[in-house]
């Protein structure tokens, strides 16, 4: 019979308060999210000490019902995993204390988690992993090319120099009268629309694989406000369309230009904005196209935004690589992966 290990994990890093329970990497027992959407949607994006506050308030009862759903005691448990970083420093320091708080109390291996390692780790529940690797995640807060040569092995080969892809989705939905968080509804009007306005494609042909995404959200401000000035009204539809068409193309330029320099096996799509259906048709399109023979993964639509199985995912990984922290670990709000030289 196989061995069972069993991983808690939590996600706090940013307005998800989320505990799962995880068997071998590869089967979820419990995922609960208790998410802060409603409190923060008033302010336009997440208040730091709203979402620290709420942490508080949820995590030891995310915590009781991932144990009572999958069934399961602390006796069960091989070891706690935790996000350290990145994301928001009060947010992190919740998880963290109740990560470490169970570990000393039961006497666990505290396993410490990357939240990106965690976005990259959903896709895993979706097939086996196959080195080397290239990772496009693309989330709130980040934009990023991850080459891995071999597993528990990550190498930026590219990132946003600025607003991340989420940052300026979210940004160009306020201007929109869109609630936060603006994805879901940009990406469902960019199907009603046509890209009408060509946005700028920045860095699109640069010999990088860095990404930008500050002008086009300035460039799409500019053009609703001077429409406003004259009085003219613009197609939503289309305005959500030619922001998308502009995102994707870059991203996916970008994706198809990595894979030609480091050939890999197989490509993970992951991260928030990996919901994105123009995102994801695209890829799929182009993967076809120019790389048939590599093979696409892409994180489960319900595992995309924050949430704990995925650091269950990568946890079990990180458990089996020797990776262990001690009761000093603390958060680590600007955490990265190593940089290609």
């Amino acid at each position: 019979m196989a061995e069972r290990t069993l991983i808690l994990a939590f996600e706090t890093s940013c307005d998800e308060t989320s505990v799962a329970v995880v068997e071998n990497g590869t089967n979820i027992l419990s995922n609960i999210v208790a998410t802060q959407i409603d409190s923060h949607q008033r302010f336009g994006g997440v208040v730091p000490e709203v979402a620290s506050r709420h942490h508080i308030e949820w995590i030891t009862r995310c915590t009781d019902q991932a144990l009572a759903e999958a069934n399961v005691s602390y006796n069960d448990i091989a070891a706690v995993a935790v996000t350290y970083g990145p994301g928001l420093v009060g947010s992190l320091l919740i998880g963290v204390t109740a990560a470490k708080a169970i570990a000393w109390a039961h006497n666990l291996p505290l396993v410490p988690v990357n939240h990106m390692t965690g976005h990259l780790y959903a896709a895993r529940y979706v097939g086996e992993f196959k080195y080397p690797q290239m990772a496009l995640l693309v989330s709130g807060g980040h934009t990023e090319l991850v080459y891995m040569k071999a597993e528990h092995e990550f190498e930026i080969i590219g990132e946003t120099r600025d607003d991340a892809a989420g940052e300026a989705y979210d940004k160009i939905g306020r201007v929109l009268g869109v609630n936060y968080p603006a994805g879901k509804t940009i990406d469902e009007w960019a199907a009603k629309g046509e890209d009408t306005f060509h946005f700028p494609r920045a860095m699109e042909k640069e010999a990088n694989y860095d990404f930008s995404f500050s002008g086009l959200k300035s460039a799409f401000i500019n053009t609703v406000h001077n429409a406003d000035q004259r009085g003219e009204k613009l197609n939503k539809y289309d305005l959500a369309a030619s922001f998308q068409q502009s995102v994707v193309d870059v991203l996916a330029e970008k994706t198809m230009r990595a894979l030609e320099r480091y050939p890999v096996k197989q490509l993970i799509l992951a991260g928030g904005v990996a919901a994105n259906h123009g995102l994801r048709s695209r890829l799929d399109h182009d993967m076809h196209k120019y790389h048939p023979d590599v093979t696409m993964l892409q994180a489960p639509l319900k595992l995309c935004g924050d949430n704990a199985a995925m650091i269950g995912a990568a946890g079990y990984m990180c458990y089996q690589h020797g990776d262990r922290a001690g009761m000093d670990l603390n958060a680590e709000p600007g955490l990265m992966y190593g940089r290609m030289k």
